[in-house]
């Protein structure tokens, strides 16, 4: 009879930890692996050979979960950090959720609000598009199409439509688009009160999904904060995107045309290269700057092997964002090898002419490495 009883309550318990499995999933991914690259600007060079991490994607650790509400309403969250594997330290600016920190309510009938940091519908509906899912640093699609370059942005609503015979709509607004930095704020108590002295961004995007074919269309546009521009000038970023796949099996075609005005947006390039040559940078503004953007790629499913590759361009109408207007182009080719349906090898190599519109710069990059989900 104790015996009895006692299988009773192991099964109970059992039951409830499945129960809560089911509403609330921990996930994860570690990608890491090495890598060469080399930088010439302005008649310098230099090149390392260095362990790398997050190529193939960014490693991550995350909880996702909901829980009915009745009438096929659920209430839905979602919280992922990035860490490196490479030494363990958090990624984004050293915060706990930097991927994505969001709270809403999901239908199948009518579509999920979010409201959190995630990322803008651009970066959303053209990851299937880029052959590089944009990832693998300068070979993904927001190298020369700024604002699809994972771009994520804090203090955000989101609203997205349920699939309807495969279209889906989605439109977000970021009240005060990175709370790491002041916005330009030069008073401390002024700093992100007002609307007007935050950075705010508006996201809006459609994707269409029928079989082979995929379609996506977006357009970004960032308000910078009155401080930032002085209340004078009148640029303000905008990003407008469209593009496609369509899938023969034996191969899958990409193409993507995009065209940024009045600056450039944020992404997982930024910054500075190891000889010192500066990136964009972060929301720059340029009034009367305009670059358009070309992608053509594709992807060559075999067996467990996978090869794609891509071409990119972009033309800058003047030098008024980085100080030269030179047309940027990025050459790419990617392989990956499934071990596993969570478990995959990769290798990619990429050349950048003409460098964020810089004459003569370039960058040279290859990397072999692992990735695996949890």
């Amino acid at each position: 009879m104790k015996k009895t009883l006692l299988a009773v309550a192991l099964l109970t318990g059992f039951a409830g930890a499945a129960q809560a499995a089911d509403s609330v999933t921990l996930y994860g991914l570690i990608d890491a692996g090495i890598g060469y690259e080399k930088v010439k600007f302005n008649g310098n060079s230099q090149s390392r050979v260095a362990g790398v991490q997050g190529v193939s994607s960014g490693s991550r650790f995350g909880l996702r979960g909901s829980e009915d509400l009745g009438d096929g309403l659920r209430a839905v969250f979602n919280l992922e950090g990035g860490f490196g594997p490479m030494n363990g330290q958090s990624l984004q600016s050293g915060r706990l959720w930097a991927r994505q920190a969001t709270v809403g309510l999901d239908s199948d009938s009518w579509g999920r609000l979010e409201f959190g940091r995630q990322t803008n519908l651009a970066s959303k509906y053209f990851g299937s598009i880029d052959p590089f899912s944009i990832s693998y640093n300068n070979a993904n699609l927001g190298t020369t199409f700024s604002s699809a370059n994972t771009m994520r942005l804090d203090n955000m609503v989101l609203y997205q439509t349920p699939s309807m015979d495969g279209f889906k709509i989605g439109v977000g607004y970021s009240f005060s688009a990175d709370d790491s930095v002041e916005d330009g704020v030069k008073e401390k108590h002024q700093t992100g009160f007002a609307t007007g002295n935050n950075n705010r961004v508006l996201t809006a995007g459609v994707q269409y999904l029928n079989g082979p074919l995929n379609l996506a269309a977006a357009y970004d546009r960032f308000n910078p904060s009155n401080d930032n521009i002085g209340g004078k000038s009148s640029a303000r970023i905008q990003s407008y995107l469209i593009g496609g796949t369509y899938d023969f099996e034996v191969v899958k075609v990409a193409a993507a045309f995009g065209q940024t005005r009045d600056g450039w947006f944020v992404g997982q390039n930024m910054g500075t290269t190891p000889d010192g040559m500066q990136k964009f940078g972060t929301f720059k503004l340029a009034d009367g700057f305009r670059a358009n953007s070309y992608m053509i790629g594709a992807t060559v499913p075999l067996g467990r092997h996978a090869v794609f590759g891509s071409w990119q361009r972009a033309t800058p109408s003047n030098d008024k964002l980085t100080g030269d207007d030179a047309t940027f182009n990025v050459y790419s080719l990617g392989y990956t090898y499934d071990f596993t349906k969570r478990t995959n090898l990769y290798a990619y190599a990429s050349y950048a002419d003409n460098y964020a519109f810089q004459r003569d710069a370039s960058d040279t990059a290859f990397a072999v490495g692992l990735r695996h989900r949890f």
